[in-house]
């Protein structure tokens, strides 16, 4: 029997309440996958996002910005995203692979001549250091894999990261010893990264930040993408969290590694390794622009090649330590972490971009667990 008009649409509308109520169930069971940490003051809140190439399929918000005023997270809030800049960057470094004014296999001391008098500690005790000559300088390929020797960061960074001049730190970097042979052993290095950003701003005649916002963040819409965030901007981040006393509770603290006030650009220098802020959003266009091999929405950023070089295992192959240029690389996925737990990954198997934003210099009780929930169920309702 054919149905009447008037059944055919009822039956079309339960079917479209049906679709909606099961779409809007995802994000809502995605939040409520860590409330469960909130409510035990184990996790202050979180943005959560899920993505794949072509589009954005969820962003939520969980818990508080700040516990102590009830300001509740919300989608668009900001964050520190610290060492998630380091894809960023090297990112920005290959735009210029590309373009054929830089190669990996370049020497730094071509673009910064002071590298040309580095030195390797040979041998180190309590009451000496001996220095040799390194068995060859260090590379472009060699700071963006964290295999150049260099420190983390030098002596003159102190007390924050954010005080000198990008020029100024770089030098300072080519005055102090590698500590191993160059492209021998894995030393995570903030110093390598920010080295990457000088030899930007050598080539291109630009500083750092203007490089970024022409090529990368205006042209993919990351208008919360910024080293100096406004007043606006700054009511808007997250107020960053520790364990209280015998690791309970939540106690709020400032960034300890910027200064303050995140503002001041009269104080504050980009920290190419490490000073972005960012919102779930802008750090998603970023992924998907990788994960379409460099483009996105019609316009190329990179070449398949470059983003490949980024995305693939670069760290010598009798090191363990997996990592690309700028990309952590771990089993099913690459991505980074920032320090103060924010985290983003494109899950290689079911082609996710998972961005976890939280503001957190670790987490009491079972917290830190929080993460690995929000990514289980995220791969379980979106992953298929």
């Amino acid at each position: 029997m054919i149905p009447s008009i008037k059944t055919s649409v009822r039956l079309l509308a339960a079917l479209c309440l049906s679709t909606v109520s099961a779409a809007a169930e995802k994000p809502a069971q995605l939040a409520a996958s860590v409330q469960v940490y909130v409510d035990r003051s184990e996790l202050a809140g979180a943005v959560m996002l899920v993505a794949d190439k072509n589009q954005v399929l969820t962003v939520q918000a969980a818990g508080w910005a700040n516990v102590a005023a009830k300001k509740r997270m919300q989608k668009d809030s900001m964050f520190w995203i610290a060492s998630q800049s380091k894809p960023i960057t090297a990112a920005a470094l290959m735009m210029l692979v590309d373009e054929g004014k830089v190669r990996l296999e370049d020497n730094v001391e071509k673009f910064l001549p002071e590298f040309g008098a580095q030195m390797v500690i040979a041998e180190k005790a309590r009451d000496h250091v001996v220095l040799e000559k390194p068995q060859r300088p260090i590379t472009v390929r060699d700071i963006l894999s964290h295999c150049s020797g260099l420190p983390f960061s030098s002596s003159l960074e102190q007390p924050t990261l954010d005080l000198l001049p990008l020029e100024t730190r770089v030098r300072s970097y080519a005055m102090t010893p590698l500590n191993t042979q160059p492209g021998t052993k894995y030393r995570y290095s903030n110093a390598g990264i920010n080295t990457a950003a000088r030899i930007i701003e050598v080539v291109t005649k630009k500083s750092f930040a203007e490089f970024l916002d022409q090529r990368l963040f205006n042209p993919l819409g990351m208008k919360d993408t910024t080293f100096w965030p406004t007043k606006k901007q700054v009511a808007r981040i997250a107020q960053s969290y520790k364990p209280g006393p015998k690791r309970k509770g939540l106690v709020p603290l400032n960034i300890t590694q910027l200064h303050y006030p995140l503002t001041d650009r009269s104080k504050r220098r980009p920290m190419p390794a490490g000073g972005l802020f960012s919102t779930a959003s802008d750090v998603a266009s970023f992924y998907r622009m990788i994960l379409n091999e460099g483009q996105l929405d019609g316009r190329r950023y990179l070449s398949k090649e470059s983003v490949r070089q980024l995305t693939t295992k670069q760290t010598p192959d009798n090191l363990k330590q997996g990592y690309g240029l700028g990309f952590a690389i771990g089993p099913g996925h690459v991505g980074h972490g920032g320090a103060y737990s924010t985290r983003t990954n494109i899950e290689t198997e079911s082609g996710l971009i998972l961005v976890w934003l939280v503001q957190h210099a670790g987490f009491p009780g079972d917290g830190k667990k929080s993460q690995d929930v929000f990514r289980k169920v995220a791969l379980g309702q979106y992953g298929k």
